[in-house]
């Protein structure tokens, strides 16, 4: 399975480089009040891709914030906290809102 993920991995690069080699012709982004960039067409795909990234994880960040103090309040409260409660009482047991399992890539 390994081999598989890296000849995938190896494929989706050479893919990416051959589409590189083939954009190097020079483009032109018109921006306002006549400004202009002029630059190989790959830069520029690049850049439009790392912008839409980056504007993508700025717009999941609230949602991120409100998971991490959903997760705070309904975490157990640390060690030191517990041993110094009640011996008798039992620790809370409720786990929080159920998420789905998470699966690393």
């Amino acid at each position: 399975m390994r081999v598989i993920l890296w000849a995938l991995r190896a494929f989706i690069f050479f893919t990416l480089f051959a589409f590189a080699l083939n954009n190097e012709q020079p483009a032109v982004v018109h921006w306002f009040f006549g400004a202009q960039w002029t630059a190989p067409m790959v830069i520029i795909v690049l850049v439009a891709f790392a912008g839409g990234a980056a504007l993508g994880v700025l717009a999941m960040v609230p949602s991120w914030w409100r998971h991490r103090r959903v997760a705070r309040r309904h975490a157990p409260p640390p060690a030191a906290q517990r041993k110094r409660a009640d011996a008798n009482t039992p620790a809370p047991n409720d786990p929080g809102p159920e998420h789905p399992p998470r699966e690393g890539l």
